[in-house]
């Protein structure tokens, strides 16, 4: 495998790709916090105000670190990228789009289910022929390293506690992991950043995510959704309406003026 030791060093269809999957994982992270801090005040216990509101502070900033290397590549700067594009043109799954509804338990499902392909995803990428993309993953991890466990922890602590908390947290599982798999949508990048050693191919990394999450589900006494039909879409810009609502609120300020200087 040939280092790629600089983003300057990449070019043509591998640039193409390694800008694609800065998007998906950029994208994701900045809707997944957003929707983090929406518990901000609201959660159930004083712990998960604190976590929650800890976890979108985090995933921000990991999108911000994603944008700021494509801005290197030579697409717009961070706060263009996130304030400055419609919902067609965001690459985030499906599963970081759909609204909270003050539903606790499927916040911390889909928490968990999310962290632990991002847990996956990260460990595949500390190995990327990529250098500058390796360096940025490895001081990520540890912060994801307690998103899961945070996430991990309530989804044990629900499923073995009362009958109706095991139903509404496998309702919500029902509901999600078919959202859950399309993290892991396949792209035309796929086979140029196989090829490049920068990332392994969706597949490769759902199985492992699969692995990761499925010993858990059962432990909380849950039955995994093995025939789900992924929801696929959100890589080529097709997602849930209330994606367009969440940007209309976050993007509020930022379309008054974008040449404002804060």
């Amino acid at each position: 495998m040939t280092r790629i030791e600089s983003l300057k060093d990449l070019s043509g269809m591998t640039r193409d790709a390694v800008i694609d999957l800065l998007y998906r994982i950029g994208d994701d992270d900045l809707v997944m916090g957003h929707r983090d801090s929406e518990w901000t005040g609201l959660a159930p216990i004083l712990e998960g105000d604190i976590a929650f509101s800890s976890m979108a502070q985090d995933k921000m900033g990991h999108a911000l670190a994603y944008y700021q290397l494509l801005h290197e590549l030579g697409e717009p700067d961070p706060d263009t990228i996130a304030f400055g594009r419609k919902s067609r043109q965001y690459r985030c799954a499906s599963l970081v789009s759909l609204p909270n509804n003050h539903d606790w338990g499927f916040c911390v499902l889909r928490q968990f289910l999310y962290d632990a392909a991002g847990t996956v995803r990260l460990a595949a990428l500390t190995d990327s022929a990529l250098v500058p993309l390796a360096q940025l993953v490895r001081k990520l991890q540890t912060e994801k390293k307690y998103h899961l466990l945070h996430g991990r922890t309530w989804v044990l602590k629900l499923g073995k506690s009362t009958h109706e908390a095991k139903q509404r947290l496998q309702t919500a599982l029902d509901g999600a992991y078919p959202h859950a798999l399309a993290l892991f949508e396949a792209t035309e990048a796929d086979e140029p950043l196989v090829q490049a050693g920068i990332c392994p191919r969706e597949q490769e990394l759902r199985s492992q995510w699969a692995s990761a999450v499925s010993p858990v589900l059962t432990d909380a006494g849950l039955t995994t959704p093995e025939t789900a039909a992924p929801v696929y879409g959100g890589r080529a810009g097709k997602h849930p309406p209330e994606l367009a609502e969440l940007l209309d609120g976050m993007q509020l300020v930022y379309n008054i003026d974008p040449s404002a200087q804060w």
